[in-house]
């Protein structure tokens, strides 16, 4: 199955890169330029470069374009733990609306961070989570489509750490996890229920089984007054 466009431009920005290109630091050409450049809409161009924005390969400055991201100091956070888990934790109702739900080729990024051999494909998801129908954050998630073949939309989008340890009776293990703070875009904003530029705290995380396989590449976007995040030391 071949990717959609915009995860085509994505793969190719990337690589350009990757190649040097572009160094970290350098300010990559406009919207309007790349569009042209690769013969599409500036719609279709923008979501691929927020692809990459959150991914943290990109990084967007407010009125002077785009630059490829300096790199981050990196912050170590324990275990892999489900937004469901956390939620009822805390006494409040989890939920979630999703917004895509489909099989498709990773992007070269989901390859990477899931290892993936030529040829794999996977489930790439969209979600709204909510506590006690508040909205808590914009979840993008990409597991290895042979993982959950056997299971439902339903049993995947309700609790996928759940569904994996109870019907897959699979071992979870820990997490590479990196925070970003940003502000948030109109689409994220609409998703959410607050307003566009407001402050937005960015997770991108590779969770793994306990035999140190990657099972799923997820980037969310928390609302940053609802949700923080803490380190045990």
């Amino acid at each position: 199955m071949e990717s959609p466009v915009y995860i085509q431009i994505h793969n190719s920005i990337k690589r350009d890169i990757e190649a040097g290109k572009w160094a970290i630091g350098d300010r990559i050409p406009s919207e309007r330029e790349l569009a042209i450049s690769f013969g599409v809409s500036r719609m279709t161009l923008r979501q691929a470069i927020q692809t990459l924005v959150d991914e943290g390969i990109l990084e967007r400055r407010v009125g002077a374009g785009t630059y490829v991201a300096n790199q981050k100091v990196q912050e170590k956070m324990s275990g892999v733990t489900s937004f469901t888990d956390i939620m009822l934790a805390q006494g409040k109702t989890p939920s979630s609306k999703t917004i895509s739900y489909h099989v498709a080729s990773p992007s070269l990024s989901e390859k990477e961070k899931l290892n993936l051999p030529d040829g794999a494909q996977v489930l790439r998801m969209e979600r709204i989570r909510f506590a006690d129908d508040v909205p808590i954050s914009f979840e993008v998630a990409t597991v290895p489509e042979a993982l959950v073949q056997d299971f439902s939309k339903a049993e995947v989008t309700s609790s996928l750490y759940r569904t994996l340890e109870e019907k897959a009776n699979l071992v979870l293990g820990g997490a590479q996890q990196t925070v970003t703070a940003q502000v948030s875009s109109e689409r994220i904003a609409d998703f959410l229920q607050i307003k566009r530029g407001d402050p937005i705290l960015r997770l991108r995380q590779v969770s793994f089984l306990q035999s140190g396989e990657p099972f799923e590449y997820v980037r969310t976007q928390y609302v940053g007054t609802r949700f923080e995040f803490y380190l045990e030391r």
